[in-house]
């Protein structure tokens, strides 16, 4: 399905540069508004989901089954559909089994908003999984708010959000986009050319990310934009190997199927990752496996998670999700992501010994879980501290681990290298903070 380019316009316009969205986010205060209501005046007004009458607890569960972006989020909802199952094996949660009911948003944001209404309403979930894009959870995000719903949210994303009806399993900026920069500034170079599609998540990243090499002594050189599930990356090359004739660092916020167009083309014009190496996030496993080895061989990707992570917990992951769902099939971070979201939200149901949402957010707190990507714990601010890695890509489509944390990094929300929101931090536990407070 071709999106209409104005939709993306709505989330980051390039005369905004995406700074609309920081500003909007900078212009919030921990006071009790719509758009950051207190954990107080929520909790008060917390729906006790119907959800969970009878022997069933109904939950949903909301990607892109088709579309440019189904490319990517298909796998999420077998990893998700695969936590559920093993849960259901093991006596459910609260006695009861977990009943899935997935919708398609495809790669839609109105049909995100319609469908994760409808679960909320029709359905009357305990729970929602789901949105891969910024652009999807942008546009449900006032939904969940307004009726004082809870997403679990698994993709790594650019900050500069702190909600209290969501829970971000994925990484913060501080965990993926920024190490990222730093190690290629320290192994791979100081100019670096900014690619991305047109929308939110690429131009607040790359809003963070000049911002960073600014104040690191590195050098943006260049910076363009696709719209989603357009492949005309053409001009792109053209303007990289112009303003990079000798070589330089790639970032790329691409998502979803023009990847397979950029890379083909990056190698056709002879742009190689031992002078041109393209640093990804938000390409793993199988969007190599999808788009082939062969033109991603020696690039990068910074992740929390890879499938050649060293624990016992993702050799079982692993053994599990092939066994369910056939020995060929690939996991990754934001499938990781999203399996651990389903345990680490059953943990906070068994706590509170309810689905009430705000007895349940209350107990996500502190959640800790021996996750196949490593240790994880839930923070106040409804993102978890994770490992952060930095994989090349092999020959066999997985990922050599080059680099990671020695231990899990705390998230921060709202980004401390650009002006807007220097200094705020975000905490839900405290009425007198919540989502935007000054430290």
């Amino acid at each position: 399905m071709r999106i209409n380019r104005r939709k993306f316009l709505v989330y980051g316009s390039a005369s905004l540069g995406g700074t609309f969205f920081l500003k909007a986010c900078a212009n919030n205060s921990s006071t009790n508004t719509a758009e950051n209501p207190s954990p107080v005046a929520s909790d008060a007004a917390s729906p006790v989901s119907a959800a969970s009458n009878g022997n069933t607890i109904k939950v949903g569960i909301l990607h892109s089954l088709s579309g440019t972006m189904s490319i990517s989020e298909k796998s999420v909802v077998d990893a998700e559909k695969l936590a559920i199952k093993e849960i259901n094996a093991a006596g459910g949660v609260l006695g009861k089994q977990i009943e899935a009911i997935v919708e398609d948003g495809a790669s839609n944001w109105d049909t995100f908003r319609e469908k994760a209404t409808k679960l909320i309403d029709q359905d009357k979930v305990a729970v929602v999984f789901g949105c891969w894009t910024s652009a999807s959870r942008k546009n449900v995000k006032p939904v969940f708010e307004s009726k004082n719903h809870m997403l679990w949210y698994p993709v790594q994303y650019e900050g500069q959000e702190c909600s209290n009806s969501i829970f971000y399993t994925g990484a913060a900026p501080n965990q993926q986009i920024e190490p990222a920069v730093d190690w290629l500034l320290k192994n791979k170079g100081k100019e670096f050319f900014l690619v991305g599609s047109d929308y939110v998540f690429p131009r607040t990243a790359n809003t963070i990310i000049k911002a960073q090499l600014q104040a690191k002594n590195g050098k943006t050189v260049g910076e363009d934009y696709l719209p989603l599930g357009n492949t005309e990356v053409t001009p792109i090359i053209t303007k990289i190997k112009q303003t990079l004739p000798n070589g330089g660092v790639i970032f790329n916020t691409l998502n979803g199927d023009s990847n397979v167009a950029f890379f083909k083309q990056l190698q056709g014009a002879g742009l190689t990752p031992d002078k041109y190496p393209t640093m990804s996030v938000s390409i793993a496993e199988e969007e190599v496996k999808a788009i082939g080895v062969d033109y991603l061989k020696g690039h990068y990707a910074a992740w929390n998670y890879f499938m050649t992570v060293d624990t016992p917990e993702n050799k079982k992951f692993v053994e599990a999700f092939k066994k369910e769902y056939g020995s060929d099939r690939v996991t990754n971070d934001p499938m990781e992501a999203a399996y651990i979201g389903v345990y680490l939200w059953k943990q906070a149901v068994e706590k509170a010994k309810t689905t009430d949402i705000a007895k349940v957010r209350a107990a996500a707190y502190g959640q800790t879980l021996n996750a196949p990507e490593g240790k994880v714990t839930m923070e106040a601010n409804h993102h978890i501290s994770k490992i952060v890695r930095i994989g090349e890509v092999r020959d066999d489509g997985l990922f050599n681990i080059v680099y990671a944390t020695p231990a899990p990094v705390e998230p921060i929300p709202w980004n401390q290298f650009v002006k807007e929101t220097k200094g705020f931090a975000c905490d839900w536990s405290d009425p007198n903070k919540g989502g935007k407070y000054k430290v």
